[in-house]
């Protein structure tokens, strides 16, 4: 369930719950406070992607707080 996972404060990124770190960026600064969310399949093609400067494939949270 998305609700139960955490998201990145550093990417965005949205990881299981089990996960220390982020596997995009390294980071271990997750959050259960986040909301909204995308997935990016080809973010050199994304203007979403562009936007929220995301450059690898993934699934990410639109707000995090």
């Amino acid at each position: 369930m998305a609700s139960d996972r955490l998201a990145c404060r550093e990417c965005h990124a949205v990881v299981e719950p089990d996960e220390d770190t982020c596997p995009i960026c390294g980071s271990t600064s997750l959050t259960e406070d986040w909301s909204g969310y995308v997935i990016v399949a080809h973010p050199d093609e994304s203007e979403i992607a562009e936007e929220m400067e995301v450059t690898k494939p993934g699934k990410y949270a639109l707000k995090v707080r």
